[in-house]
């Protein structure tokens, strides 16, 4: 600092450190006050400066000592306290200030009242709020649109829609910023309808809707998958040139993604003038969702080459893709980004971590993840008893919710219940099950969804019971689903109930007659019960209405190569060997008793080739392509697209024991651990 500077300059030089967040120019600026203004007590202006400097950079001490040498303190500077400690979380010692104010009989201005409404809002205090309120009315200030739309946001922010309702009405003039209050908090609260009359007014009455609006439009169209409102809105930012904000290209590729739009959601991308990490995370999360999962990792490195940092939500978001993928390798690179980044004691990565372990079927360490949290929220809590559930251990997944339940610092939700009563199902534990859904209302206060019906039905249908499953649905008070009419259909192929399984099929055939999956498991059931003329019947019918069955596969990672295979596939490059070592595990398995079970044969074919048919499955030619590549320390991961069947489940159980391996199989339901003859989930799946 100069040896002589004048307060203005010292004012300016404060001015500057709020600007640039610097606390050490702050204090050189007060530092240099000091002296050069010692003796004399510290101008009105200047003082305020400084208060409102360190309130700023949030540094409370300094600010409240500074106001306890004022005698005088003006309303700029319990504003200045006020509103510092509001925009750094610390809503309650704003509220403290904001009384200290008024018992020093200084009056609010309309700076005050929106910084003491936003620290209300934060604090979640209603009635803190609603005494703002009546000292803005009392005032005559409630009337400045400023101050009426911070009142505005509080009634919403502390649940009380009917108060800012009303406030809202009896507004002398609603601009934008009121209108963008009521947009915002209705998407944030689930009423997008709500949000989207809100704008519609907002054009009505004249108002030139600015990015804020925009945003809170296209949220609101992308959770009520309005396709057509949304694409209306995009031509309205192109003609008006908003379309160039940032923000509202993100929004724009959210509102795509959530319509299944992944083209046009791409398209905003590309054009895109401008990218922030938001832009490259929504990408990532529209592939993820739209199931593409390999094309969002793509994103996510191309992101990394273009310079983009592993935030918190980027990383979320990608370790969901590799749930999708089961990518388990895949994962623990992006586990380590996360460590190297310093984000995993950030609760959404802890989560998503949990997550993904699970569905990658790594229950010990989707354990660590929790277990490494700093603090478990809903969310990790679910992931760890899916986890569990996909694993079909529904004794520990009843043990982590009864810890759950024990802790008492969340409540379990709908998720939860499905998550557990879905163990229940792939563990064998029917009674239990029942029982928590019989009771999810009366001891946790969740009214039963379709989502936990079905659970029921999968839960009967597993335990053999589908005629108690069949009665269950029709006396269900909501309108049975596709999940709902498709576990029966399964349960049905799975115990050879060809009659029952005809009804749930017709159902589906209503419901959903383009998927092929519904048609194939009836024509197999048929099949496994010998009855192939219906069999036939049901794929010639596929074939007239045009319906096209996917190929059921298989696949396995080996060096960052994914090799697929199908049924008697002979494409593969190593397909000698492979046949070779089919050849060789036929010879060491029927040795040990093995004999393949040709009900799972799907054609009406001669006994000697419905064996060989069977033998060809895609998880046995997967399975000897790792006996020859993978070495004998390393785990035997293969995935499935679908069911796994019963002689393909059997003989990897021997294949297990002969060879002395762990081999796991994820199928499109759950995952099998397969070692010493034995297999994870009991044979009860």
């Amino acid at each position: 600092m100069p040896s002589s500077v004048d307060p203005q300059s010292l004012a300016a030089a404060v001015e500057l450190a709020v600007a640039t967040r610097s606390v050490r120019l702050g204090r050189a600026a007060h530092a240099s006050s000091i002296k050069h203004l010692s003796p004399l007590p510290l101008p009105a202006f200047l003082s305020n400066h400084l208060i409102n400097m360190y309130s700023k950079l949030d540094l409370p001490s300094a600010a409240a000592t500074l106001l306890s040498l004022d005698p005088d303190p003006s309303v700029v500077t319990w504003t200045s306290l006020i509103s510092g400690a509001s925009q750094n979380g610390r809503p309650i010692d704003a509220l403290v200030h904001f009384a200290a104010m008024l018992r020093s009989s200084v009056r609010p201005n309309d700076f005050t009242f929106p910084s003491a409404f936003k620290a209300a809002a934060a604090a979640h205090q209603s009635l803190a709020g609603r005494q703002i309120h009546a000292s803005a009315i009392k005032s005559g200030l409630i009337d400045d649109v400023f101050v009426a739309c911070g009142a505005l946001d509080m009634y919403y922010k502390t649940g009380l829609s009917f108060d800012a309702r009303l406030l809202f009405d009896e507004m002398p003039h609603r601009n934008v910023v009121a209108w963008n209050a009521v947009m915002t908090n209705a998407v944030q609260d689930g009423r997008p309808d709500e949000a989207i009359d809100a704008f519609i007014k907002l054009r009505l009455h004249g108002e030139v809707p600015n990015i804020i609006s925009l945003c809170a439009f296209l949220n609101a169209c992308a959770g009520a998958s309005y396709s057509f409102l949304g694409t209306q809105l995009h031509a309205f930012a192109l003609q008006t040139g908003l379309d160039l904000d940032v923000s509202v290209g993100n929004g724009l590729i959210d509102f795509y993604g959530k319509c299944h739009l992944v083209y046009e959601a791409r398209a905003v991308f590309d054009g895109m003038h401008i990218k922030n990490n938001v832009s490259w995370c929504s990408l990532v999360v529209v592939y993820a969702q739209n199931g593409a999962e390999e094309e969002a990792f793509r994103v996510y490195l191309d992101a990394r080459r273009e310079g983009i940092l592993p935030t918190d939500f980027i990383v979320s978001s990608i370790l969901t893709t590799c749930a999708g993928l089961s990518g388990l390798d895949l994962g623990r690179s992006l586990h380590a980004v996360a460590i190297r980044s310093c984000i995993t004691g950030n609760v959404f990565v802890g989560s998503t971590l949990v997550d993904m372990y699970g569905k990658c079927g790594s229950i010990s360490d989707a354990k660590k993840a929790f277990d490494e949290m700093p603090y478990q929220n809903l969310i990790s809590w679910n992931a760890l008893i899916g986890g569990y559930a996909h694993l079909g251990d529904a004794h520990m997944a009843l043990t982590v919710f009864d810890e759950m339940i024990r802790c008492g610092e969340v409540a379990p939700n709908y998720v939860t219940l499905v998550n557990v009563i879905t163990a229940c199902s792939r563990g064998g534990l029917t009674n239990e099950g029942l029982d928590l859904f019989e009771t999810m209302k009366e001891k946790f206060g969740i009214e039963p969804r379709t989502e936990h019906y079905a659970c029921v039905v999968d839960l009967l249908g597993r335990a053999g019971m589908e005629e108690r499953a069949y009665e269950f649905i029709k006396t269900m008070p909501v309108r049975p689903s596709i999940t709902v009419w498709g576990a029966l259909l399964g349960a049905c192929r799975v115990h050879g109930k060809t009659e029952l399984g005809r009804i749930a099929a017709q159902k589906l055939f209503e419901l959903d007659p383009e998927d092929s999956g519904n048609h194939v498991l009836l024509s197999n059931m048929f099949a496994s019960a010998g009855r192939w003329t219906e069999a036939t019947e049901v794929r010639k019918e596929m074939k007239s209405v045009g319906i096209k069955k996917g190929p059921g596969c298989s696949w396995i990672t080996w060096k960052n190569v994914v090799h697929v295979f199908q049924a008697k596939d002979t494409t593969h490059e190593m397909n000698d060997k492979i046949q070779a070592m089919l050849a060789k595990l036929r010879r060491e398995m029927q040795a040990a008793g093995y004999i393949p079970d040709t009900q799972y044969a799907l054609y009406d074919l001669e006994e000697e080739e419905k064996e060989t048919e069977v033998l060809q499955h895609s998880e046995k030619l997967a399975l000897a392509f790792a006996l020859i590549c993978i070495p004998p320390s390393v785990p035997i991961r293969i995935t499935k697209n679908l069911r796994v069947c019963g002689d393909c489940h059997r003989y990897i159980k021997f294949i297990s024991g002969i060879v002395g391996r762990e081999i796991v199989v994820r199928d499109n339901n759950r995952f099998h651990y397969f070692r010493d003859y034995q297999c994870s989930c009991g044979d009860y799946w």
